[in-house]
């Protein structure tokens, strides 16, 4: 006996589920109609054309086409039998009353045209009708569920301006046929014009939170074109900067050994001693026009700079990784080094710069977006390019995200520094949930190679 109300509580607790879920159903896809009605249409499409489901593009031509068939033989009865009207111009007005509905999908403004002036006829005609006393006048019950159908199609596709305008005509006609109001009938005139501006005002509104949501979406993937390419370019100054340091040094040299060429050369004819002099004389200029042209990128002067301790400093490179990543380790993310032993002064200079840089973003990247994951970071060496890897796991335990979402900035840098030295860049999730970041870089220049 005790399995009988257990069973019972059960099967209703599966009902209520069923019905919940029902209920979520219904829900959401009410909510997805409702975007598809403030999606705007463009002029040579019907309307809920930008719907992502066959039955939603239809949706609209199958309301229609229930208002035409209810309303049509609904109007040619009421006309006949309530209004005495002759049976032959009780069909005429029926149809053209109610076929035009069928346009209003996807030519609405044209639809309203000839239901206005069909509806006015009928109102004209209906003056003298037999019965028309005791009877709405001059738009009868079905001219005006038709109508409101109609402001409803507008009002999802014309602008306010022309929803404006069509309220006014819509008034405006019933107000002239009120000076010619049959004897007892009843003027529908003024709860015609409130019904369609109700309708023309929700559907308006409707539209209009549609127009706004697309012209937030454009501006804001505009935005995102500018801040990307915004990032492009700061990237590439700062590499500017850290290259003019590495040319500055060479420049440097180049300006002291042939300063110095006559002094630790001694008996130099006179002719190379000139040539020496032309050399130093020439990479001083280089270097001061490369200085010059520089300082707005490093932002030197009075507008606010970096500090020219910072700006003397030495570059770092693969030399100085096994110090990042010690520093990433006293900050609580765990990090493993693959160094090779030839790795430090194997690379160019650039190249050298490069490696630190991609180690660097990568880690950061890390910490953003995976704190606590275990990373692996990997730098070999052979005859032709530097392998720089870089791999982390899924996050460990409940830790959040300092980001939950990048502005892919780190991502663009590490491109534009592998795009710099002639290498190429592999980045991407792995399936147990971690990233990887792989970068070779070519030890010659394949310009060079190429020349």
């Amino acid at each position: 006996m005790s399995d009988q109300p257990r069973a019972r509580r059960l099967g209703r607790t599966r009902a209520k589920a069923r019905s919940g879920s029902g209920t979520a159903r219904v829900a959401g896809a009410s909510a997805q109609l409702a975007v598809v009605a403030r999606t705007p249409a463009r002029a040579a499409q019907p309307l809920f054309a930008e719907a992502p489901r066959a039955w939603q593009r239809m949706l609209p031509f199958v309301v229609l086409g229930v208002f035409v068939v209810t309303l049509l033989p609904v109007t040619i009865a009421v006309l006949t039998n309530d209004y005495k009207a002759g049976g032959g111009w009780a069909g005429a007005l029926g149809v053209a009353q109610t076929v035009p509905l069928l346009l209003a999908a996807t030519r609405p403004l044209a639809a309203w045209g000839m239901v206005l002036l069909a509806d006015t006829l009928g109102a004209v005609l209906l003056i003298r009708a037999d019965a028309v006393a005791g009877h709405a006048w001059p738009w009868t019950p079905m001219v005006i569920v038709g109508y409101l159908a109609l402001m409803a199609c507008l009002g999802l596709r014309e602008s306010v301006r022309t929803l404006v305008g069509v309220w006014l005509a819509t008034g405006a006609v019933g107000a002239v046929l009120g000076f010619f109001q049959p004897q007892g009938s009843l003027n529908t005139a003024a709860l015609f014009f409130v019904l369609a501006g109700v309708v023309l005002a929700l559907t308006g509104a409707l539209r209009g939170l549609g127009d706004a949501q697309q012209r937030i979406a454009e501006q804001e993937g505009i935005s995102e074109a500018e801040r990307s390419r915004r990032t492009l370019l700061e990237e590439r100054a700062r590499i500017a900067r850290e290259l003019h340091d590495v040319v500055a040094h060479h420049m440097s040299v180049i300006t002291v050994q042939a300063d110095s060429a006559p002094y630790r050369l001694p008996g130099m004819a006179e002719p190379v001693r000139e040539e020496f002099e032309a050399i130093a004389a020439s990479a001083r200029e280089s270097l001061g026009e490369m200085r010059r042209l520089l300082t707005v990128l490093r932002g030197d002067g009075a507008n606010g700079g970096t500090g020219a301790d910072g700006q003397r400093s030495p570059q770092p490179g693969i030399g100085r990784l096994q110090q990042l990543v010690e520093a990433t380790v006293r900050a609580g993310q765990p990090v493993e080094l693959s160094l090779a032993a030839a790795a430090e002064g194997a690379a160019p200079p650039a190249v050298d710069l490069s490696a630190y840089r991609i180690v660097q973003e990568a880690l950061a990247n890390v910490v953003r977006h995976a704190p606590g994951a275990p990373t692996r970071v990997s730098v070999t060496v052979d005859e032709d390019e530097v392998l720089v890897l870089v791999v982390n796991g899924p996050a460990r335990g409940a830790v959040m995200p300092l980001e939950v979402s990048g502005t892919g900035h780190g991502l663009v840098g590490m491109r534009e520094r592998v795009r710099l030295t002639g290498g190429t860049l592999d980045t991407g999730p792995l399936p147990d949930g971690g990233f990887r970041v792989a970068a070779r870089l070519p030890l010659n220049d394949p310009t060079e190679e190429a020349s």
